[in-house]
Formats: C-alpha cells, structure tokens, sequence
C-alpha cells in the first residue's frame, strides 16, 4: 500500500493517520509561533510580568478545572455523541458553566490579590477570565469532529486563532509595554476562537436545549470526571501553585520560561491522547482481541518514541537554546528546563493508558489516579522545596511522576491496555537520555541549585 493510500478513505486507520499527522503539524504551528511570541515578548516586557501571568493562568485553569463535568469526553464516548439533543444539552450546561465561573472569578479576585500579595491581580483576574465566559459558547462541532477523527479544517481554525492571539499580544505589549498586552490577547483570542469556528465549521449550529435524559447521562459520567479534574489541576499546577507562593516574582517568572520550553513533550502528548485515542479504544477495545491489542501496540510504541526523542532533545540542548536565545535575565531558565525535561520521562512512558478508562466509561477509575497523581505531586513538590529550594521541587516532579507508576498499571490492567514491554524499553532509553543530559549540562544545573533560594 502506497503512503498516499495509507492517508486516502474513511477506515480507522486512515482517520487515525490523517488525524495524527494534523494533531502533530497543528502543534508544531503553535509551537512555532509560541516561540516566536516568546522570543518577542521577554525582550518587550520583564521577568515579573511573566511571574504574575503565571498566577492568572494557575488561577483560571483552576476554575476551569473545578468545574470541569466532562462534557467533552461524555460526548466523545457516549452512544448519543452525535444527537442533536444531547449535543444541544452538553452545549447549555457549557454555557452555564462558563457563566458562573466569570462570576466566581470576579467575586475572588480580591480574594488571591491578598493571598499572593499582588493589586494588580485585583483586576487581572475578573478581565483575563472573561475567557472562561466566551469560551463557553464553544460549538459542539469541534467536540463532534474530534469524535470522528476528522481534524482537517479544526486544525487549521485553530491555528488562525493562535496567530491572532499572538499578533495581538505583541502588538499590545510594544505599545504599552505592560502585562496587560497578555491579558487581554488572552479574552481577544477566545473570541477569535468561538467566532471562527462558529461561523466555518460545517453542521448545525447549537441551540439552548435541556433535555433531562442527556443531562442525566452528562452529569452521571461527569461527576467522576469533575472530581478527576480538580485533581487534574492540582496535579498539573501544584508547580506554580508552591513555587508561585515561595519563590520571588522574578525567579517565578524564570522558571516558567525553563517550564516553557520543558512542557512542549507533555503538551503534545497530552494533545494526541486526548484527540486521539478515546475514539481509538472505543472503536479497538484492546480486550476484545489480539489483533486489537497488537495494534495498540504499535501505535503506542510510535507515539512514545516521539514524545521520548522530543524530550531527550530538550533535556539536552536546554541550556544551549536558553543561552542562545534569551538576555542573561533568563540564564537559569536553561537548567530548568533540562530538569524539568528529564523529571517528566517517567509521566511520557506512560501518558497513552489513562484515556482508556474514559473511553470504556469509567470515570471512576480515571478519578481516582488523578487522585493519587494529584496527592503525590503536591506533598513530593513541598517537601523538595523545603528540602532543596528550586532545584528540590524540580526533583520533587520526577519523583511524583515515578512514584505514580503502580496506579497507572493498575489502571491500564484493568482496562487491558497495559504493555510491560513498551514501559521497560522506554524506561532503559529515559534513563539513559537522562543520565547524558544531566551530566552535559552539570555546570548550569550545579549553579541552579546554589541560586535557587528555598526556605
């Protein structure tokens, strides 16, 4: 079969392909251009302004996160995924939803301002969550493409709309040379996002609709799925949250320019599973065959294998591409990222298991390693850096992501996706990218760790 072919028809594979390969060059566009909005705007603003934006986000996320009753999954795994009904349902409950989080945004925002001790985030936080309420009114058409797998003209909406996002942001932040510029790029960007996919996605467009039998099918899968993203967030934030507390608004506003770069491997991945692989085990359930099985096989080795040389890249050349790119502001950004690259080997081994029990309706079990991952990469985080300051915490993510390993066997047994060979293979390669890693850059990293403050 040519490789043409491989790409042509309306078969799983074909779909996955087409899909893997728009998931994979849509991200890369972003990266891309994250990049460049990067570069541009640590020359056009100060390490402080990342600092505090960094505390927005946390803050959002975490509203978005605790309130989060998994419409998207339900309609990616649900029987009814494709009813105008149900569809129409889940997008009222997203309007809803996001309706009341601009309003708990603004009635906390007093709240965190005296918290993390900052005024700005007074006002910060009510506009920059603005995007939580345009966001809201999301069309059910990019949930329903994803269902499908047919990513085509998603992928490209999307790109448009994070070139907006950046252009805006630029612009704004040479002219006013303020942290505004991001946050209202932020809301302008949401709009961009909900208004062109609204107007250039085909289907029909989604109405106010409650019907009580989809309500009680979103709201039953997604008790457990709300619960697994509070975890999700403290799991996926507890960094920011600690060090954002701990450490002085400058060298926070270091470390996420080191977790900027770090983070491409985990952003990826997280995108590929998420997009791709629900609607993979719910068409190939790896119990139900062999043949199932040998094929989820091969597509998880691939996956890993690209997330693995990703990241080995970075643990490897991050001191080099900090140093070459960014003023000496940003110099210990370098070892951070090399750090933070190699802590997060463990997570990418095992990153294609955990949508397995959402796509076979169990969110139950996905909630509860949430929990565990949740509970270790908090307490592993604080006591690094009580421990050891900046370098203790990055140390303290590692672990987490390591001593999280038997929940997920756990979990991927059960669902009959675990593959000991896969984990074993890739453990040997982590350890080894890691161990070179480590030892290239031992002179930035030994300088991290003396400069890196702690209590």
């Amino acid at each position: 079969m040519s490789a043409l072919a491989r790409f042509q028809g309306s078969g799983l594979g074909a779909r996955v392909l087409r899909s893997s390969v728009l998931t994979v060059g849509g991200f890369g566009f972003g990266q891309v251009v994250r990049l460049a909005s990067n570069l541009i705007l640590t020359r056009l603003l100060f390490p402080e302004a990342f600092g505090l934006m960094a505390l927005v986000q946390v803050f959002l996320m975490g509203l978005g996160q605790f309130s989060d009753v998994g419409v998207t999954p339900a309609i990616l795994q649900s029987k009814r995924g494709d009813d105008r009904d149900f569809l129409n349902t889940a997008y009222t409950i997203q309007v809803l939803r996001g309706a009341g989080l601009w309003l708990v945004a603004c009635a906390l925002a007093w709240p965190m301002a005296w918290l993390y001790d900052q005024p700005e985030l007074l006002w910060m936080l009510p506009v920059s969550a603005l995007t939580l309420l345009i966001t809201g009114f999301r069309p059910t058409r990019m949930v329903t493409a994803n269902r499908h797998l047919m990513l085509g003209r998603v992928t490209l909406l999307d790109m448009g709309t994070q070139a907006i996002g950046v252009l805006i942001a630029i612009a704004l932040a040479w002219w006013t040379g303020s942290v505004w510029a991001l946050v209202i790029s932020g809301v302008l960007g949401a709009l961009a996002e909900v208004w062109l996919n609204d107007r250039y996605l085909p289907g029909e467009r989604n109405r106010f609709r409650w019907e009580k039998a989809a309500a009680t099918e979103l709201i039953g899968f997604g008790k457990w799925v709300f619960l697994a993203t509070v975890c999700g967030f403290f799991f996926t934030q507890a960094d920011k949250i600690l060090i954002g507390k701990f450490a002085p608004l400058d060298l926070f506003g270091v470390y996420n320019i080191g977790f900027f770069w770090a983070s491409f491997p985990m952003m990826l991945g997280s995108m590929v599973t998420q997009k791709i692989l629900i609607p993979i085990y719910r068409e190939t359930p790896p119990t139900q065959s062999p043949e199932n099985f040998a094929k989820l096989r091969k597509m998880r080795f691939a996956v890993t294998a690209l997330l693995m040389g990703f990241v080995g890249a970075f643990a490897l050349l991050g001191v080099w591409l900090v140093g070459a790119l960014y003023d000496d502001r940003y110099a210990m950004a370098g070892a951070v990222a090399v750090v933070l690259a190699c802590a997060q080997m463990p997570m990418l081994i095992v990153m294609t298991y955990d949508q397995a029990a959402l796509a076979a309706g169990d969110s139950r079990r996905f909630f509860v390693l949430a929990l565990v991952r949740a509970v270790l990469m908090f307490a592993c985080i604080y006591i690094g850096w009580m421990s050891g300051g900046l370098m203790g915490a990055l140390i303290g993510q590692g672990a987490a992501f390591a001593l999280a390993y038997p929940v997920v066997v756990w979990l991927a047994r059960r669902m009959g996706a675990w593959d000991p060979l896969h984990d074993a293979v890739f453990a040997l390669i982590g350890a080894g990218l890691a161990a070179i890693a480590l030892w290239m850059n031992s002179l930035a990293i030994v300088a991290l760790a003396g400069a890196g403050g702690g209590l």
